[in-house]
């Protein structure tokens, strides 16, 4: 993947050639260097439109969010919080099943960008006009964790490609674990984020949260 030399370099442009590169190769792809060849230019050049690689992965998570926040802003408001809500996260999802490296960078970012917190300040609106107080909502939040942006910590993350099988020797001190590997199946590659990540499985735990904060907010 090779830019047009002739298009004037901009912070922007730097930054969706950051995301496109990432969705090509992954995030490691993403050096100054890389960044400077993809685009046809020096890599000095770059820093005056980003300080450091840090900067550059910083812009790209506003990128994904400001992704998200416009797919969001298409869905038409519905008068139901919890299905409303629901809509949010798995289109936010969507967004981030187009971007399967950015889930462990917005995890690791150390400044919070202002495109994630409108995410969230449109999911505070959601909960309110539903009938939610600021302290439920305080708590939602937490409970959500990252499910609230659309996608979710693995119980287990053995290291990429390893395998979730059980070694022999280990087997007969986990006969419960043993049992209930040897009975599920994750099929849908396609779907997932992490390890263990399906869709099935992120819709489960969603919709087991929002059931349960639908209850605490009619007590």
């Amino acid at each position: 993947m090779t830019t047009d030399a002739r298009i004037p370099l901009s912070r922007q442009r730097v930054l969706r050639t950051a995301v496109a590169l990432a969705d090509e190769h992954g995030l490691r792809a993403v050096t100054m260097r890389r960044l400077a060849e993809e685009l046809g230019a020096e890599a000095m050049s770059l820093y005056y439109h980003v300080a450091k690689k840090d900067d550059v992965l910083d812009g790209i998570v506003d990128v994904v969010a400001q992704e998200i926040n416009e797919a969001v802003a298409r869905l038409e408001p519905g008068p139901d919080w919890r299905r409303t809500a629901r809509r949010r996260i798995l289109t936010a999802r969507e967004v981030f099943l187009r971007h399967r490296w950015a889930p462990p960078l917005f995890e690791t970012r150390s400044s919070t960008s202002l495109a994630v917190l409108k995410y969230y300040d449109g999911l505070v609106g959601v909960m309110r006009d539903g009938g939610f107080s600021h302290d439920r909502i305080h708590h939602a939040l937490h409970a959500l964790g990252s499910r609230a942006l659309g996608f979710s910590h693995e119980v287990f993350d053995p290291n990429a490609g390893a395998s979730a099988e059980i070694p022999a020797e280990l087997a007969a001190q986990l006969p419960n674990l043993v049992g209930m590997l040897s009975e599920i199946a994750h099929d849908d590659p396609d779907s997932t984020l992490g390890w263990c990540d399906d869709q099935a499985e992120f819709e489960f735990g969603l919709d087991l949260i929002l059931a349960g904060l639908d209850l605490l907010r009619d007590r």
